[in-house]
């Protein structure tokens, strides 16, 4: 299929456009790609192989999805937009290893998608998207949340985002997504990206993520998505101690103080300190604890 020309000029962009009518929705975070250098890097950073599956989110056009059908082995694509469905079922012809689902992807089961619309659902899945920058964090908490394993996660996304993906405690771009992907990824820039490779110019420039999947943890929290609940309570008030989130989160009663200064005392933590300077461990050590104090349970 190399001899179809490619999507991914701004000429070609322009001209299905025109097409079909398109005009980009600024409400969807509609962007639409045009430097097939920098659609080639994010496949080679995906390492993406004829032996693996992989999920796109908001396929737009094409243009990625172009890319990924020449290296994968399947491409499963979730495109929110209805009007773009019949431009993917034309741009996407000549590729026989392409299915363009209309569903929102934040309200799509993944593990039954894999089952289902895979024809080899036991092969290595890789996730590779040009994330809207409007839901960029739903979309990473829920694939996080999932308990879909994948091989590797290659995103692309605002770099004020990126910047969070691989912060260190401590610092300013440091918070509960810094966490949620730290507990289940490593986190790697991969490149930068500028507004001027887009049609039409978004006001901020992108990077490109690499997750791989992370070592075993020392310690496994007692449930995980009660552990995901406090990095976020932990940052509901950045500026605030964690004592001040704890009591805000489970409540200020005389019980409660007790049951979370007993768990902060398990976990060798003060209550003065900001939730910014725990690490991953720190948090999870906490969680436990919490749970052995019973603050869950109110």
């Amino acid at each position: 299929m190399n001899d179809v020309p490619d999507i991914a000029t701004p000429v070609r962009t322009q001209a299905i456009m025109n097409q079909y009518g398109i005009n980009t929705k600024k409400s969807l975070g509609q962007n639409f790609l045009t430097d097939i250098n920098i659609l080639k890097n994010i496949v080679s950073a995906g390492e993406v192989k004829p032996t693996d599956n992989v999920i796109e989110i908001g396929p737009g056009i094409g243009a990625l999805t172009e890319q990924l059908a020449r290296n994968a082995k399947q491409v499963v694509a979730f495109e929110i937009d209805d009007r773009l469905i019949p431009v993917l079922d034309h741009t996407m012809a000549p590729y026989d290893n392409v299915k363009i689902i209309n569903q929102d992807i934040l309200s799509v089961d993944l593990e039954k998608t894999i089952q289902e619309e895979f024809d080899d659902p036991s092969a290595p899945l890789k996730l590779v998207a040009n994330l809207p920058y409007y839901i960029t964090t739903p979309i990473l908490m829920q694939v996080l949340q999932s308990n879909v394993q994948f091989d590797a996660i290659v995103v692309m996304m605002q770099k004020e985002v990126a910047d969070r993906l691989s912060a260190e405690p401590g610092t300013k771009d440091y918070g509960s997504l810094t966490l949620a992907v730290t507990y289940r990824m490593n986190a790697a820039l991969a490149f930068n990206v500028s507004r001027t490779a887009f049609v039409p110019n978004p006001n901020v420039d992108s990077a490109i993520i690499v997750l791989t999947p992370r070592e075993p943890l020392t310690t496994d929290p007692k449930d995980e998505k009660k552990l995901f609940q406090l990095f976020k309570v932990g940052f509901a008030m950045r500026r605030k101690t964690l004592w001040n989130n704890l009591i805000t989160a489970f409540g200020k009663t005389d019980e409660m103080k007790e049951r979370l200064t007993v768990a902060l005392d398990a976990a060798d933590i003060s209550p003065k300190i900001r939730a910014e300077k725990l690490t991953l461990d720190d948090f999870i050590r906490l969680h436990n604890a919490l749970f052995d104090a019973g603050v869950y349970n109110g």
